[in-house]
């Protein structure tokens, strides 16, 4: 990302109107920012601005007959990682979303993933505000998330979509570093919610997803792998 003096708000898109625009994730259009494909700033309160400019400029790069076959196949590429494969007709597919702010454990999550559960689709936010936006648009069978979360809090943010009568289709799993000592103060969300401790994330989770899945509203499509 470069620094630059931030342009005006006329100038520039956020990262989730950038993706509603682009028709992508907003994850993608982050990593795109990161790739250098996009210019883009950052607020002093940490949010991405991103240049309009550019975001037009990728968008006539992606429709132009001119464009080489090698950037036409990158625009295609950055398209098809985020589009979902009901998309194109091949039926739906499980959707798990993960609301999750440490890098870390979010590629650890993808990993689990896409190791013992090959056919789901998963998505990530990166903060709570973020994170109910796309629950709102993606609808996911299973929701993961922290409890500390910045913009909005993970049990906030639960007791928030519990208001929500589609909520009652989505099989929730919170993680957390906290102690049991220290996430009292958020019993209010967390009663009867499957939980894992990060430390034994990659032991637990794969078979609370499982079990989440398959108690989901969508039929499960898949067995995990089972590793001895």
């Amino acid at each position: 990302m470069k620094n630059q003096a931030e342009p005006v708000d006329d100038e520039t898109l956020s990262t989730l109107e950038t993706a509603r625009r682009l028709g992508l994730a907003v994850r993608s259009v982050q990593l795109m920012v990161d790739r250098g494909q996009l210019n883009a700033w950052k607020t002093p309160g940490g949010h991405r601005r991103i240049a309009r400019r550019s975001v037009e400029q990728w968008e006539a790069q992606r429709a132009s007959p001119a464009a080489s076959p090698k950037a036409r196949a990158a625009a295609r590429a950055d398209h098809a990682a985020v589009v979902p494969p009901h998309a194109a007709g091949e039926g739906k597919p499980q959707r798990v979303l993960l609301i999750e702010d440490s890098v870390h454990f979010q590629r650890l999550v993808s990993l689990l993933v896409q190791d013992g559960f090959p056919h789901v689709e998963l998505q990530v936010a990166s903060d709570g505000i973020t994170g109910l936006t796309m629950y709102g648009q993606l609808q996911p069978d299973v929701l993961i998330i922290d409890i500390l979360l910045p913009g909005i809090d993970g049990p906030t943010l639960i007791a928030t979509l519990r208001s929500q009568p589609q909520f009652a289709q989505t099989r929730l799993i919170v993680i957390t570093s906290l102690d049991e000592a220290e996430r009292e103060p958020y019993g209010y969300a967390l009663a009867d919610v499957p939980l894992v401790h990060k430390p034994r994330l990659a032991l637990e989770l794969p078979g609370l997803l499982a079990a989440a899945l398959a108690g989901s509203g969508r039929k499960q499509a898949h067995r995990p792998k089972v590793h001895q």
